[in-house]
């Protein structure tokens, strides 16, 4: 299941260079994830479960300047390995070009004790399908 979401350039997301910040896109790619969380997933697996990043690899091809929007696309690429799940994260500009590409790679922990938990059948199922 894709999810989209849209991010407005606000002042204090620009650097020096008049753009949004590199430190800014890694927000709104953790901010991508956990509202697809949310939206998604099953309120006993929220109940339960928390998720760490372990990994982004972005890829900038362009930019936006202050009060411009992007639409942020996520989806899982894939199945689950043990306690990873991999996401794509895409930002499109009003033209609808990628301008930010990002593979993420998360691990699901259990709230309380902090530990990997293996992301079952059942906990993937919303969101497959991409």
């Amino acid at each position: 299941m894709r999810f989209e979401k849209t991010f407005t350039a606000l002042p204090e997301h620009i650097d020096v260079m008049d753009h949004v910040n590199n430190a800014v896109w890694v927000q709104w790619i953790q901010d991508m994830a956990t509202a697809h969380w949310d939206a998604v997933a099953r309120p006993e697996d929220k109940a339960r479960y928390v998720w760490l990043v372990l990994r982004h690899e972005i890829d900038y091809r362009g930019n936006i300047a202050v009060g411009e929007s992007v639409t942020g696309e996520t989806f899982i690429p894939g199945e689950p390995k043990g306690a990873r799940f991999d996401r794509r994260v895409d930002f499109r500009d009003a033209h609808g070009k990628v301008i930010v590409s990002a593979n993420t790679t998360w691990a699901m922990l259990d709230r309380e004790t902090l530990r990997p938990q293996r992301v079952r059948p059942d906990i993937a199922a919303p969101f497959m399908g991409g």
